[in-house]
This record gives C-alpha cells, sequence and structure tokens, in this order.
C-alpha cells in the first residue's frame, strides 16, 4: 500500500524560509510525477510544484517561481520543497501527490496523496 508522509511545515516570518519532505513508503515514483499542491481557507487545491521524474523536468505555478524549488532524493524515495522569502499569502496546508502518469496537471489527475502539513506565514 502507498503511503506519503509530509513533514516540515509550522509557522514562519515573512521573509523566511521552511523545506517540506514527503517520504513514500510501499512503492516507488523515480520514473513519474510528483508534486506539491496547496489549499489555503476557502480555495481549491492547486499545483505549487512538480517533478516530472527524477532529474526531470519541473513547473513552477508563477507565484512561487524563483522562491520555491522541488527537488528529489530517491535513495530516501523523498521529494522535498524549499522554501524561500515567504509570504503571507504562501499560508495554506501543503499536500505531496504522486501520479502514475504523465502530463499531469489537476488535481484528480494524481492518483496518491499525503495528509497535508500545514504552513503558515505571519506578516
Amino acid at each position: 500500500q502507498v503511503q506519503l508522509v509530509e513533514s516540515g511545515g509550522g509557522l514562519v516570518q515573512a521573509g523566511g524560509s521552511l523545506r517540506l519532505s514527503c517520504e513514500v513508503s510501499g512503492g516507488s515514483f523515480v520514473s513519474f510525477p510528483m508534486a506539491w499542491f496547496r489549499q489555503a481557507p476557502g480555495k481549491e487545491r492547486s499545483l505549487v510544484a512538480r517533478s516530472d521524474w527524477s532529474g526531470g523536468s519541473t513547473y513552477y505555478t508563477d507565484s512561487v517561481k524563483g522562491r520555491f524549488t522541488i527537488s528529489r532524493d530517491d535513495h530516501r524515495n523523498a521529494v522535498h520543497l524549499q522554501m524561500n522569502n515567504l509570504r503571507p499569502e504562501d499560508t495554506a496546508v501543503y499536500y505531496c501527490a504522486a501520479a502514475l502518469r504523465y502530463g499531469v496537471v489537476a488535481a484528480d489527475d494524481f492518483d496518491y496523496w499525503g495528509q497535508g502539513t500545514q504552513v503558515t506565514v505571519s506578516s
């Protein structure tokens, strides 16, 4: 059974940094997309960053370009999201997701999800 477990969320002041981690058990997605989504209160879950396969292409939503970096750790079967220069509008629950096909964009395209980790950025 595939499980994704996120960690690393917390409370940080604007301008600060956090590193989210997502460890995968029960399967490997080295050759498949993994991504980070976020959902703020009253808003839909939206794609933040995607890694199409380990060492492959990446995608970032415009609002995080230059501030966030998605990376893979194949040895630990994990994916990370380094978040720098955080802003109050980055406050949300962040979810790790994995897919078993390519060209995935929407949340419905992803097959496996973590439970989420809260990120709160104070002004």
